[in-house]
């Protein structure tokens, strides 16, 4: 049997990591920009990380949800203090898509309406709501588009308030900052009127901090830049730091009750060990506070770049956008220079989504290694 050749695969094979590193089969250092699309939050091979998740592992790695789990309860206590989201409650299910499937679903129990307001260049997930509120039709199959979703444009209040008016929205999805797209922010008085917008209208607000979350803005989520309390939060990726789990903040005014929402896996007591020693790291070692600053830093330097048209994002969550396509840029990063950088919908954009642990001096190796690729890939693409 062969795998299912659904990935376009560079030629690199990690074997081991440790901190903001990666090493493929023949010892070579990669330093590591990207973290398996932001999801290594604490850094490969974190000693407190692994020693949680390998006693949890000799204790009891997994039992359903039919019975007690105090470790999902630790976990759920201390996100709340973590996140200052202490009223809301936690449904913990195993990834990104999953945590945006059942808040769309949720909306609609929660408002019987059917139709979304979502926005161009996002992205949401792959399963079949989640992927249906994605802007990227190549990835839908025609079962997938089960209900109407509305795309409007970024920061347009005006379009979003027109739609919201009729009445008939469920749910209004948008990411903490966008990912996929390009790494865009949002305006702080944009997100603070669509949520008075939402709340008129009886329509959920879903804020998605699947990408933008768990420290990687500078804040533990960025909509925080915002004076805003969403219906419902959704989280994956930084969450585990590789272990596949996320969750679904959800807002007390929404009632539990059983049978409502359900997964098998989903906060199974590894996942929720991994969950616990993230949140340890990031506090014992300030990883938010250092994300702001050298993500800052990063900015400042990178603005001031060959080839730069702008640089976006907040934290350690960056786009930068050349004036050129950077498909070689950042082959010649990879296989020259020993860097993972991401790539986004936009062919011009690189972005950048470290581990929270990036210290000043692997920034510096970054921009040295990036401006000694810049000047020859730059002159190329013209």
């Amino acid at each position: 049997m062969k795998l299912f050749d659904v990935y376009p695969l560079y030629d690199i094979n990690p074997v081991k990591g440790k901190g903001c590193y990666v090493y493929d089969e023949a010892g070579t250092a990669y330093l590591d920009l990207y973290g398996g699309h932001a999801v290594i939050s604490i850094g490969h091979g974190h000693p407190h990380y692994i020693k949680r998740v390998t006693d949890q592992l000799q204790a009891l790695p997994f039992y359903s949800n039919s019975v007690q789990n105090r470790v999902q309860e630790e976990l759920a206590e201390r996100l709340g203090k973590a996140s200052g989201c202490n009223d809301y409650h936690l449904f913990l299910i195993n990834s990104g898509a999953e945590a945006n499937e059942n808040a769309l679903k949720l909306a609609s129990f929660w408002n019987g309406r059917t139709k979304v307001i979502a926005f161009r260049k996002s992205f949401h997930g792959r399963t079949s709501a989640a992927v249906n509120a994605t802007d990227n039709q190549a990835i839908k199959a025609p079962i997938n588009r089960t209900f109407e979703v509305e795309f409007h444009e970024w920061n347009n209040l005006e379009s979003v308030r027109a739609s919201l008016e009729k009445g008939d929205i469920s749910a209004v999805i948008i990411e903490g900052i966008q990912g996929v797209g390009g790494i865009y922010v949002p305006d702080v008085t944009f997100l603070e009127e669509l949520q008075i917008l939402c709340h008129k209208y009886n329509t959920v607000f879903i804020l998605d901090e699947i990408q933008s979350g768990y420290g990687r803005s500078g804040k533990f989520f960025a909509f925080q830049y915002a004076d805003i309390q969403p219906d419902i939060i959704t989280v994956a990726k930084g969450m585990g730091n590789g272990f596949p789990i996320g969750g679904v903040l959800i807002h007390p005014k929404f009632e539990a009750k059983h049978g409502l929402l359900g997964t098998t896996f989903g906060g199974n007591h590894l996942a929720c060990a991994a969950g616990l020693a993230v949140l340890e790291v990031i506090e014992n070692e300030q990883l938010i506070e250092n994300a702001a600053t050298v993500g800052q830093y990063l900015m400042e330097q990178l603005a001031g770049f060959e080839g730069v048209r702008e640089v976006r994002g907040r934290g350690l969550m960056i786009g930068i956008e050349f004036d050129f396509p950077t498909g070689d840029l950042r082959k010649q990063l990879l296989y020259e220079e020993k860097v993972f950088v991401g790539s986004a919908s936009n062919a011009n954009v690189v972005r950048l989504l470290s581990p929270l642990s990036l210290g000043m001096k692997e920034a510096d190796i970054f921009l040295k290694r990036l401006k000694k690729n810049l000047a020859s890939v730059h002159h190329l693409a013209h």
